[in-house]
């Protein structure tokens, strides 16, 4: 019989799709208020890659990441989703959403998202809420994608990005395992 064995706590990471900057910044506030500080914001990305958000939210669409300060228990993953499902659902105009929110959470070994959409790749957390692993950390080559990996995750800015977090999280682990800064959960 194998040992259980607890993950170490995570990096919560937020993207978000959004034609008003205006409403970026209210939903990155709701989400300050609930899961604290926010200690790295991406810079402002084009969101030119797919179709997909365009009827609902406009033809020119923006990305921006950010990660929270606190790291977070992996399970309460559902949770988050399930909140970033109602600022949308607050920031929406009838059935068009104004900004999407994509939660996950970074590991020094990969960036798993959270969706509510089933596929072959996706495996079922609870309550409507489906995660992936979308991109992988290799030794000596970084964060990289799988053949499911959405277009935008593949790009050099977006790698580049979670690359930086890694590091990031890596040297909170560290400083962890120093006892030097403690743990709260989300």
């Amino acid at each position: 019989m194998g040992k259980i064995k607890y993950p170490k706590p995570v990096k919560l990471i937020v993207g978000f799709i959004f034609a008003q900057g205006k409403i970026f910044f209210q939903a990155k506030e709701e989400l300050v208020k609930k899961f604290g500080e926010i200690d790295f914001e991406s810079p402002l990305f084009s969101f030119n890659y797919t179709d997909y958000y365009r009827k609902e939210m406009g033809n020119k669409l923006w990305r921006k990441f950010v990660s929270f300060k606190r790291l977070f228990d992996p399970e309460k993953i559902v949770s988050v989703k399930l909140f970033t499902n109602e600022i949308e659902q607050k920031f929406s105009s009838g059935k068009k959403r104004k900004v999407n929110i994509d939660p996950g959470y970074l590991t020094l070994s990969k960036l798993v998202l959270t969706t509510t959409k089933n596929f072959a790749h996706r495996i079922y957390l609870g309550k409507g809420i489906y995660a992936e692993v979308t991109l992988r950390y290799i030794k000596g080559k970084g964060f990289q994608p799988w053949e499911w990996t959405y277009p935008d995750y593949r790009s050099e800015n977006y790698l580049e990005v979670f690359n930086s977090l890694r590091e990031k999280y890596k040297k909170q682990l560290e400083k962890e395992e120093k006892g030097e800064d403690g743990k709260e959960g989300v």
